[in-house]
């Protein structure tokens, strides 16, 4: 769709070339949203192509992904033998309700600042301990993937920020993993989304997605038993907090959420 409204484009090379903020504005990544809807608001558009930041950095302190990775780049990627939890990504990019078009042109970096419940890259990076960078024009800034998605299209970003990148530590990506999503339709939007860890200590984890507003994080000291788990899903997400659209009813959407964290459970204590 055109942005008819549009009137000027600015093109940063570098992070002190980011423009100061007005009203008016939009950074533009893959712009899959961006430009699915009209937005008589803007008038300014910031391409963050420019800044020519690396898609994927692996390191031995882990997976440094760009916030204009696109999707395409990140299913791609050949991760470490020793990242036993790198599974997760393939699985979170088939997560998304999208084309192969939309693959090649939507961001990881788009899916977090959008956060939409079902947002499959919210489910991945959250699930594996993701800390995003976040950078404004004199200097930047971290705050945990759980931190920085508030709620449906609700981030932490301030007027001027850009979400820099996501970083995944080895050390989460080296844990166990266990990945359960379902939708109403066989291609359907994600009505729960839920990712278990269990790591070298004993340490179990759940990441609850899709079925509430926000990230949920679970920890634990050790695998608990079905009734342990039953009743801190119960106490961290109270009955009316469940989300609610056409995919999915608040009652269905708990249902699903038990039944799949029990899945998980039982899978990882093994």
């Amino acid at each position: 769709m055109d942005l008819n409204t549009i009137s000027a484009v600015a093109r940063p090379r570098r992070r002190n070339q980011l423009p100061a903020w007005q009203d008016g504005d939009a950074f533009l990544a893959g712009g899959t949203w961006l430009f699915s809807e009209p937005q008589p608001q803007l008038t300014r558009l910031i391409d963050l192509a420019g800044l020519g930041w690396e898609p994927l950095c692996a390191r031995d302190a882990g997976l440094e992904i760009a916030a204009t990775c696109t999707i395409a780049q990140l299913d791609a990627f050949t991760a470490p033998a020793d990242w036993r939890a790198a599974p997760l990504i393939g699985q979170c990019c088939r997560a998304f309700l999208a084309s192969f078009k939309i693959w090649n042109a939507a961001t990881v970096g788009g899916n977090l600042c959008m956060a939409l419940p079902a947002g499959p890259m919210i489910s991945l990076t959250a699930a594996l301990d993701g800390v995003c960078t976040v950078w404004s024009k004199d200097g930047e800034r971290q705050a945990r993937v759980t931190d920085f998605v508030l709620g449906p299209q609700q981030n932490a970003l301030r007027p001027g920020e850009v979400l820099r990148s996501i970083a995944l530590p080895a050390e989460a990506l080296a844990r166990r993993a266990a990945f359960r999503q379902i939708s109403l339709a066989p291609v359907g939007r994600s009505g729960a989304l839920l990712i278990g860890t269990h790591d070298v200590r004993g340490g179990f984890m759940l990441t609850i997605t899709a079925s509430t507003p926000r990230p949920v994080k679970l920890a634990f000291a050790a695998p608990p038993s079905p009734a342990d788990l039953h009743a801190r899903i119960e106490a961290a997400i109270p009955p009316d907090v469940y989300y609610d659209d056409p995919h999915g009813s608040p009652a269905w959407r708990r249902a699903m959420t038990l039944h799949l964290a029990e899945e998980i459970r039982a899978e990882l204590a093994r």
